[in-house]
């Protein structure tokens, strides 16, 4: 399916590996302008030779505030934004303390919130660009084991939903995708803090799908094709 996204500029964050570097996949075999972010140059160098050379690399820690305008600076022009770096600790409440829960909003709710005012303000002054949070199905199933995860994936569920029912108006469209458990580097670690003997089969770490998977629809829902879709997030698991 032509998704005509040729010539489109796309900023994916966390995308360096996993679910981001399968999306920066999807959009480079879309014929889209690829950038990526991550904290790590080396990784940054290493997505950079998967994708044949043909992505431009950002080093940025979103949870500092100066970094991050930095590069929604950098990336000023993008068509599409896919928020997804995010990296919250599994475990419950007693295992996640105030300092750890705080770091990992940090990235994944606050990080997603800042660009997104950042680059939304620039999209809306266009009257053009969309907007694809990647969030996770613990959002819908929240996990005792995985309360922080569990509680900021239903709050970016809902800001999507809030942003991108107004979004319309300025000619931008904002979207999520939930994610149940994707086969990355993160599942292995998160799934043993969510005592998985326990969970396997069921909730939020129920199923198994690939990054690929989870990248094609973020394609699909940046696209023309989807261009009456809005404030909606798309669930990929049950």
């Amino acid at each position: 399916m032509n998704l005509e996204l040729q010539g489109k500029s796309v900023l994916i964050t966390g995308g360096s590996k996993g679910i981001g570097l399968a999306c920066a996949r999807a959009f480079a075999a879309e014929g889209c302008r690829v950038q990526i972010a991550s904290r790590s140059r080396e990784r940054l160098e290493e997505a950079k030779k998967l994708l044949g050379g043909q992505a431009t690399t950002h080093a940025a820690d979103l949870r500092d505030a100066k970094a991050l305008r930095a590069l929604a600076e950098a990336c000023a022009d993008v068509d599409i934004l896919v928020n997804n770096a995010g990296d919250i600790p599994g475990g419950t409440i007693e295992a996640v303390d105030e300092a750890r829960w705080r770091h990992a909003w940090e990235l994944k709710v606050f990080g997603y919130v800042n660009l997104t005012r950042e680059l939304f303000a620039r999209m809306k002054a266009r009257q053009s660009g969309v907007i694809v949070n990647v969030i996770g199905m613990a959002g819908e199933h929240p996990s005792f084991e995985y309360v922080c995860g569990s509680m900021a994936n239903a709050g970016l569920g809902a800001f999507t939903k809030a942003m991108g029912k107004g979004s319309t108006a300025f000619g931008v469209r904002v979207l999520g995708v939930h994610p149940p458990a994707t086969r990355t580097d993160r599942i292995i670690p998160l799934m043993k803090a969510a005592a998985k003997e326990k969970l396997i089969g069921t909730g939020s770490f129920g199923q198994m799908i690939e990054p690929e998977q989870v990248a094609d629809m973020v394609a699909f829902l940046a696209s023309a094709r989807a261009g009456k879709l809005s404030g909606v997030m798309v669930n990929l698991g049950s």
